[in-house]
């Protein structure tokens, strides 16, 4: 009795991100700028889970600090691993206090508090230097 119950549970969790392109590293997604396409690999969280649910997304991202492109969602996103935490470039975060959804283009070595790490951008991400503020595709990549 116990044995079919559990088996039962198994397979359901399987089946939440194989059908959303994951890979054994995580959900592999293709970030557009432009024309330009940088590829990034989402960490399984819940965090992750709101956002992709949301695809495909295009938001107007803002250009913070000479370092960040940010944006700033109506309503929290769940956020169950925050800690405090340094970043590196090409980290794409989610900074709960501000429900701010964020790609790290530069580095200034500060440890900020409340930080999801959402994924990270595998190359590219210097683009963002040259941009300013402007819209940002995010689809599951097939």
């Amino acid at each position: 009795m116990l044995k079919p119950i559990l088996l039962a549970l198994v397979s359901l969790t399987a089946v939440s991100f194989p059908s959303m392109a994951a890979g054994v590293d995580g959900i592999k997604v293709k970030i557009t700028v432009g024309d330009q396409v940088m590829m990034a690999t989402f960490y399984d969280n819940a965090t992750t889970r709101a956002l992709i649910s949301r695809f495909p997304l295009t938001l107007p991202m803002e250009d913070l600090y000479g370092r960040e492109m940010c944006y700033r969602f109506p309503d929290a996103l769940p956020a169950n691993e925050k800690q405090t935490s340094g970043y590196e470039v090409g980290d794409i975060v989610y900074w709960a206090p501000r429900h701010s959804f964020v790609i790290m283009y530069e580095q200034n070595n500060e440890r900020i508090s409340n930080l999801q790490k959402v994924g990270r951008i595998h190359s590219g991400v210097g683009i963002f230097r040259h941009t300013g503020d402007t819209p940002v595709r995010f689809d599951v990549a097939n």
